[in-house]
């Protein structure tokens, strides 16, 4: 019997994790023993990972199958953890095609993340027909995080899991990566906000750790003057080698 069609748990999405080891700050893979379980539920699940880091793990999991496909943006280049999660990373086996990456480069914004989102995700949506959703969403990659590499604010990301749960399939929300405490906490809160349908007041309320949200002590978080190195090319190239592959999908 199912409980509730839309499940959030923003301590989860520790994507990292290995079988027999700690990684990335993960020490277990939630992430995975939830597509394990769901396995014996559901034939064709779909995993989407928009933290700043590929879910390397995640995909290690399911490379060889297709009762899962793992969808995930992140930033790809030369030095940056965990340095897999590229292009020609499409799955072996029974899992041929069914591991899409959408490698970013620097910069990213939210217009980037929409614009791959909207010319990826659905057509594999479309292809596969998931009969559940595994989403991961990181907020390393939010304007002001530590890491400085993408650009996106709260209502970037919220876009894209409002788009994704209009498909109205069973869907767990995880948290990951964010580095920038109160800007996790309020991007979290405007992406469940925003679910919930809830309009809430842009001014930060006086709590225990108020003092954490100056200067500004509000809920938005603008994007910063930051380069976006992912140019129209750029992204062009990625979303049609990323079409190209859907095809191996049956």
């Amino acid at each position: 019997m199912m409980l509730c069609q839309v499940a959030v748990h923003w301590h989860g999405g520790w994507h990292h994790g290995k079988p027999d080891e700690a990684a990335g700050f993960c020490y277990l893979n939630d992430c995975v023993l939830v597509l394990r379980q769901w396995a014996h539920v559901y034939d064709r699940i779909l995993y989407i990972d928009l933290d700043l880091h590929h879910g390397d793990e995640v995909q290690r999991a399911f490379y060889h199958t297709d009762k899962v496909v793992t969808y995930s943006v992140h930033k790809f280049e030369t030095g940056f953890y965990p340095g897999t999660g590229g292009l020609t990373e499409i799955g072996a086996g029974k899992g041929l095609g069914y591991t899409v990456n959408v490698p970013l480069l620097s910069g990213a914004d939210d217009e980037t993340l929409n614009r791959v989102i909207d010319e990826t995700l659905f057509d594999l949506m479309d292809r596969y027909k998931p009969q559940a959703i595994l989403l991961q969403c990181g907020v390393d990659g939010v304007a002001g995080d530590p890491h400085q590499a993408f650009n996106y604010t709260p209502g970037g990301l919220s876009s894209v899991l409002r788009k994704v749960l209009s498909r109205d399939l069973p869907t767990l929300l995880l948290g990951g990566g964010g580095y920038h405490i109160a800007n996790a906490a309020r991007t979290w809160t405007r992406i469940t906000a925003d679910i919930l349908g809830v309009d809430i007041n842009n001014d930060i309320p006086e709590h225990s750790f108020f003092c954490e949200y100056g200067p500004s002590f509000e809920l938005k978080i603008s994007p910063l003057t930051l380069a976006n190195k992912n140019t129209d090319e750029y992204i062009k190239d990625v979303c049609d080698n990323i079409k190209k592959n859907l095809n191996l999908i049956r």
